[in-house]
């Protein structure tokens, strides 16, 4: 069977085939076992500390263990499935985030809760890239766009679904099947992917891989987070020193670093991407902090504390395309502005959600008027990264953007708690939680609105006319997604 899939994919695989609808399935369940892990365990946070008797830096090392590995090896995670194979480290990467997993809810203790998080992110490093990559070589490029299309559709409703799948198990069986259930889900990926996806790589792919650039970029980040969540100021210091190592290396190593500095050449791309790393931190530190909020202050369930945050993913799928079409209209500038003054307007309505609040009265409001500044402003920033870069590079550039994102959305949630003065038990009072919470959102605004006033400052210049991502319905909510850019037709092997 794999070797007829492998002679198939020679002429490109059709969607309406029986293999074809296989590689959807194990794409989307790979993809979805991560998405899943980035938006349902903010919900479980309060659950997680009263089970293990942890403080409030436990449970932002809980997010941001996960988050650092995750965002420092993602690029690399690409270029090791380019060279080796992209099923094959797929398939390693869900087998490793599986195993994570399960060590995740068989954790005895916060330590090891945290170290078994920062090994999902090793595992979500290689899958995350792969799961596009592999539909982009093997479809026919008739069928390429409708298979990516239900790719970002299921993934995205994934994503949307997750906090309320969350909340559920976290009410019901408890914090720790939101991790067990990646196990079964890994059970059915691997098995459908060894059978019934061809092998690809990157034939031009050469040079040696910059290991030493994501171990830098990962232990900067690492060492960064570390200094906020512990206010240790020697780390911070390393963690610099560490960050500069990192910018010295990638610049000995030119073109073949994991991030050139040659792409941010482009004063576009540099812009796009101070953006996202405004918009990112914002979205990163509230849907950390919003799911405390619902349960602790305002007495929600986990349940309804995850089912309650829907509506912004909700809007981001049934309209991300049709922003999509109006920022090619458009040009940048205007949803990259208006988006983000959006999202600030909807954070600081949430100001009006505290004790026994009115869902439709208090909640909604704010979270629609997120949600339509998410949509109206991911689409667009997601073409922006891809159009601002030669074809060649719209690939890299898509990485670079995805973990840039992912590192503001961690470095907000260590240092949010900080700047609020959140103590150590402040999640475990409605009291206390709720005002840190009230001071936090004027924060997280004014960081989008620095953000807008970027975006229209700088957004001088149109993007290529001709860039149309593949993502055209995704759910963007910790980082925008992944779109490998125009790959050379790729060498299928027999498997």
């Amino acid at each position: 069977m794999a070797e007829a899939a492998g002679a198939a994919a020679s002429a490109g695989i059709r969607l309406a085939s029986g293999t074809g609808r296989w590689i959807v399935l194990t794409t989307v369940l790979g993809s979805a076992m991560a998405l899943l892990d980035s938006t349902v365990v903010n919900v479980a946070l309060p659950h997680i500390g009263e089970d293990l008797g942890a403080d409030l830096a436990d449970l932002q090392w809980t997010v941001n263990a996960y988050m650092v590995t995750l965002a420092g090896l993602i690029l690399l995670g690409g270029s090791l499935g380019d060279r080796y194979g992209r099923r094959r480290v797929f398939v390693i990467g869900v087998v490793w985030f599986a195993a994570a997993s399960l060590l995740c809810g068989l954790a005895p203790n916060a330590a090891v809760l945290i170290g078994a998080r920062a090994l999902q992110g090793v595992g979500g490093a290689l899958l995350t890239p792969g799961s596009l990559a592999l539909i982009q070589a093997t479809f026919h490029p008739d069928d390429r766009a409708r298979a990516v299309g239900l790719w970002s559709g299921f993934g995205g409703v994934g994503a949307a679904v997750g906090p309320f799948v969350g909340g559920y198990l976290v009410d019901g069986p408890g914090w720790r099947w939101v991790f067990l259930l990646n196990v079964p889900l890994a059970m059915i990926c691997v098995p459908v992917a060894l059978r019934h996806v061809p092998e690809s790589r990157d034939e031009t792919a050469h040079g040696r891989f910059d290991v030493l650039g994501a171990v830098l970029g990962a232990a900067a980040l690492a060492l960064v987070t570390y200094a906020l969540i512990a206010q240790v100021w020697w780390a911070g210091v390393v963690g610099g020193v560490i960050g500069a190592g990192f910018a010295l290396v990638e610049r000995r190593r030119g073109e073949d670093a994991m991030v050139p500095p040659s792409i941010f050449a482009s004063r576009l791309f540099t812009a796009v991407n101070l953006v996202t790393l405004c918009v990112y931190a914002a979205f990163g530190g509230f849907f950390f902090l919003a799911a405390l909020q619902l349960q602790v202050v305002s007495g929600y369930s986990a349940l309804a504390a995850g089912a309650a945050l829907l509506p912004t993913t909700a809007l981001m799928l049934l309209f991300s395309a049709k922003a999509g079409e109006l920022g090619e209209k458009t040009g940048p500038r205007l949803p990259l502005t208006v988006g983000p003054l959006l999202c600030a307007g909807g954070m600081l309505l949430m100001l009006r959600v505290g004790e026994n609040p009115s869902y439709v009265a208090d909640v909604l409001p704010a979270l629609l008027v997120l949600g339509l500044g998410m949509t109206t402003l991911v689409a667009p920033l997601t073409a922006t990264v891809l159009g601002s870069v030669p074809v060649s590079r719209a690939g890299l550039a898509s990485g670079i953007n995805n973990a840039a994102a992912r590192a503001a959305g961690l470095i907000a949630v260590a240092a949010l708690p900080l700047l609020v003065g959140m103590g150590p038990e402040a999640y475990r009072s409605a009291d206390q939680f709720g005002d840190a919470f009230r001071q936090a959102m004027p924060i997280l605004a004014g960081v989008l609105v620095a953000g807008a006033i970027l975006a229209w400052s700088t957004m001088r210049a149109p993007a290529r006319a001709d860039c149309h991502p593949e993502c055209r319905v995704h759910c963007g909510v910790t980082s925008p997604p992944l779109d490998p850019g125009e790959r050379r037709p790729a060498r299928p092997d027999a498997a």
